[in-house]
């Protein structure tokens, strides 16, 4: 019986519905772990399938399709290569097999030689697995080669139940092949769990998670290895795809692993930037579009979704319009023209003004005695949102929306204007966040960036008075509490579900607080309507936060704010 084995952990970039481009990516890394002598490769959860694939795994084409790409990869671990660890839908169980399972096969000597079903399913913020999964009865490990594997599938390692049914079952290791998204705060909490499951069982374990972008959704790999006492033996690097070799050795019967690489995850402000890259980068290539577009503003919202885009696609994969009208400044016109030169990305300007005398004139006799208010604002956005859509649908590139959290939570954008777009980058991005990213990033390049080096955001983008430019000496903050005063009140509405009182008592007027309770309600209806786009935060408008748009509740611990 062997006493020793190596492990490859491959955190792999799946595409929902690829299966064949996944599998020839399976492949690849088997066979580069197999010329460095690996024993096992395990990959990430539905790594066949990619994830989430919401209700197409309900189609049985594709759980055909997968279970043969499955069964085609056990075929070619007759070669006396390493075994490896894939995840698939399968169907199986019940009368007549009619239950569809989260399922991890263990592929060796030319055949499926084990198979282990998911049995807690995720069912809140961002999953729906209940939806589309039959949760499975408890498992007994896979023996392999002298080691007996506690299978379990991402949410799986987040209970303490099915990591200790394993060990009362003989386990000698946990392994637990994950597709766990980043937010803030989840590799922490990721970390946490892992060490909570192996104090509970006094049991290594092996964690692999997916890396990269899927629709909203970021996956950062961070994948480990954590020592039976709770010491990390092994961690893999953030954001990027990487397989690992690392050494176990059984000792007395008791298997654990050997100090292996341990990478260190990007912190703060580039975390999320790199989120950000990643999220984008994928979206526009899983998509197949040429480049993107971006209407350039001169305000820091444009600029750092450019600076993003340019890094994550390279400058000549963007395109940036700047739309001037009567009440752009000189100033702003400069902004956009240098940041754009600064990232090196291509710049037009077309000039709105005589769409926006048309418009004037063919509304003239229906707004005859009727003073002007955001109608005449929105047509200007509404202008710019034609003329940015004509150029996706010319060239093929994809519009990106600039829009961040602060503005799509209290409805300060534009239906058909500055909402138009297949992807809001800024869209989980609260407006404090979007200048400490800016400022972050004209000190940085990002790992992995395309971007030039030093400033690409102008300092005077950064520092001057935020402003929708739509009428004369307009400012953000005429109609918005300043922006860390908002930010905060948002992050207690939004993210913590706090009252209105609860939320003055964080040092806010209450009556104020009460206005933005009711903007942010008011607001859904646009939000429902607006692109996809990064989630980072705890709790991204659409997957998390799923609000009525008909909704007459108001806070009633407040007599404070409006009511209609």
């Amino acid at each position: 019986m062997p006493e020793q084995l190596k492990i490859t952990l491959a955190q792999t970039n799946s595409t929902v519905g690829a299966i064949a481009e996944n599998t020839a990516k399976i492949r690849a890394f088997r066979a580069d772990a197999a010329a460095r002598g690996a024993d096992l490769v395990i990959f990430p959860e539905q790594c066949v399938a990619g994830y989430p694939s919401e209700d197409l795994v309900r189609k049985p084409a594709f759980q055909e399709e997968a279970m043969a790409a499955v069964e085609a990869l056990a075929g070619e671990t007759a070669d006396g290569g390493p075994a490896i660890i894939v995840g698939a839908p399968r169907r199986g169980g019940g009368k007549d097999g009619e239950k569809l399972f989260n399922s991890l096969f263990l592929l060796d000597g030319g055949r499926i030689a084990a198979v282990r079903d998911k049995r807690h399913l995720p069912n809140y913020g961002v999953f729906d697995e209940i939806r589309v999964f039959d949760a499975a009865d408890y498992q007994p490990p896979v023996e392999f080669r002298g080691m007996k594997m506690g299978l379990m599938i991402c949410e799986d390692m987040w209970f303490p139940d099915v990591p200790e049914k394993a060990k009362e079952q003989g386990a000698d290791v946990i392994v637990a092949p994950n597709a766990s998204p980043y937010e803030l705060g989840k590799l922490d909490q990721r970390m946490g769990e892992g060490r909570d499951r192996v104090a509970e069982t006094g049991l290594p374990l092996i964690m692999v998670n997916q890396v990269g972008g899927q629709d909203e959704l970021v996956f950062d790999g961070t994948s480990y290895v954590m020592t039976s006492d709770g010491k990390l033996a092994a961690r893999l690097a953030t954001f990027a795809e990487q397989a690992l070799d690392t050494f176990w050795t059984r000792n007395d019967g008791v298997w654990q692993p050997e100090m292996a690489e341990i990478a260190e995850p990007p912190e703060g402000d580039e975390k999320i930037y790199s989120a950000l890259v990643l999220g984008l980068r994928d979206y526009v290539a899983k998509n197949h579009f040429p480049g993107v577009v971006i209407g350039m503003s001169g305000g820091i919202d444009s600029a750092l979704t450019a600076a993003i885009a340019v890094d994550a696609l390279g400058p000549e994969a963007v395109h940036c319009v700047m739309m001037p009208s009567r009440y752009t400044s000189e100033e702003s016109i400069t902004d956009a023209t240098e940041c754009a030169r600064f990232l090196g990305a291509e710049y037009r300007s077309i000039a709105i003004e005589p769409m926006v005398g048309a418009f004037g004139e063919a509304l003239a006799d229906l707004f005859a005695g009727a003073k002007p208010d955001t109608t005449e604002e929105n047509i200007q956005a509404r202008i710019r949102g034609v003329l940015l859509m004509a150029h996706s649908n010319k060239f093929g590139h994809m519009l990106l929306a600039t829009g961040n959290k602060s503005e799509m939570s209290v409805g300060y954008a534009t239906l058909y204007g500055d909402l138009c777009g297949g992807f809001a980058l800024l869209k989980d991005v609260y407006k404090t966040t979007v200048f400490a990213l800016s400022k972050w990033r004209n000190a940085h390049v990002p790992k992995g960036g395309l971007g030039p080096d030093g400033v690409v955001i102008p300092e005077n983008i950064i520092t001057k008075p935020p402003s929708a430019e739509l009428k004369a000496d307009q400012r953000d903050e005429d109609s918005l509490p300043p922006y860390d005063a908002l930010d905060d009140m948002l992050q207690g509405l939004v993210e913590d579900e706090l009252s209105v009182v609860e939320v003055a008592a964080r040092g806010h007027d209450a009556t104020v607080v009460a206005r933005i309770e009711h903007m942010l309600y008011v607001a859904e209806y646009k939000r429902r309507q607006a692109p996809p786009g990064v989630k980072i935060t705890r709790k991204q408008f659409g997957r998390d936060r799923r609000y009525p748009i008909t909704n007459a509740f108001r806070d009633s611990g407040s007599d404070s704010g409006e009511r209609s």
